[in-house]
């Protein structure tokens, strides 16, 4: 199957992995990349001296293309470029803001870029300062989100842009990946799937939960910030839910989830940590290695896309 997205990645599989800060190291990122697809280390709440650590981590771990993911509004974002371009990467995936003063001095040293949109309109604007792909988002996925579906946003931005588009949000099955190909997509990110794998370096707990977690089962908090969040349920998620309820102040948001991300990764801490999940944690059910679960989600895509043939050729006869 031919996908622009292989070919500027120089990988086997369109299937790329979420950024997810203090999830994505360079042990997930490295297994990714072996397995055919494009791993990606998250610097979120990272230093840049980590940043650089784990990149040349990766490195001694594959030959194979991979990428960092940065935060456009974290303080430290400047510094972690800077030390991106230094280190080379294949690619640099872009969330939570506007990466455009980032995109000359990238491209100047054959970096991708690649920036998370939750909007058509900035998609198009995006293009319009030269990045190479962009992700399209939906509200499915776990951490910051949009307001778009990702059924509805992936389509309506292959429509506005010429570049690739990845689909993201809510994916964590090969029959998902056919559809966002059908949708327009020419690639899809996947993350909260990739938390339960054995590669993965959080806390069982986390795992656990992901596994335990029905459809249902996340929620969206913090929007009295401008930046809401998708997560599982527990007593933290539901108590930042009553702040947005009352119309609370966007500090005591930030106050009560202060070092609430690692308290999960780190610490399983079930009752005060912020386990970010899609969705499409319901759809979760084992913890694969990253190797199993590439061979499964690829012969899923294709089986799916065999039965779209059958059904066209019983259509047209």
């Amino acid at each position: 199957m031919f996908s622009r997205v292989c070919e500027i990645l120089k990988i086997e599989y369109p299937i790329i992995q979420g950024g997810m800060a203090q999830v994505s190291t360079a042990k997930l990122a490295a297994a990714v990349s072996e397995a055919g697809g494009f791993g990606i280390v998250a610097s979120g709440g990272r230093d840049p001296e980590w940043v650089r650590s784990e990149i040349r981590k990766t490195k001694s771990m594959t030959d194979k293309p991979f990428g960092v993911n940065v935060i456009v509004y974290e303080k430290m974002a400047d510094e972690i470029v800077k030390v991106i371009i230094e280190e080379g990467v294949t690619a640099v995936t872009f969330g939570a803001g506007n990466p455009s003063k980032y995109v000359e001095p990238l491209k100047a040293k054959g970096i991708k870029v690649i920036p998370v949109v939750a909007s058509e309109t900035f998609a198009k604007r995006l293009e319009s300062y030269g990045v190479d792909v962009v992700i399209a988002e939906g509200m499915e996925s776990g951490g910051h989100i949009g307001e778009v579906t990702t059924m509805v946003l992936v389509p309506a931005v292959v429509d506005a842009v010429e570049i690739p588009v990845i689909a993201a949000g809510g994916i964590a099955r090969g029959s998902q990946i056919a559809a966002s190909f059908a949708l327009g997509a020419e690639g899809v990110q996947i993350g909260t799937r990739f938390v339960a794998t054995q590669e993965c370096e959080v806390h069982p707990n986390y795992k656990e939960k992901i596994l335990k977690a029905s459809t249902r089962d996340t929620l969206v908090t913090g929007r009295v910030t401008g930046h809401p969040v998708r997560a599982l349920r527990n007593p933290l998620t539901n108590e930042l839910l009553k702040i947005d309820e009352r119309g609370g102040k966007p500090e005591e948001v930030e106050q009560l989830g202060k070092g609430a991300l690692r308290a999960a990764v780190v610490n399983g801490d079930t009752d005060h940590g912020s386990f970010m999940s899609g969705q499409s944690a319901g759809l979760v059910n084992d913890i694969p290695s990253v190797r199993e679960l590439m061979s499964k989600l690829w012969n899923e895509t294709l089986e799916t896309i065999d039965s779209f043939k059958t059904i066209d050729m019983e259509v047209k006869a």
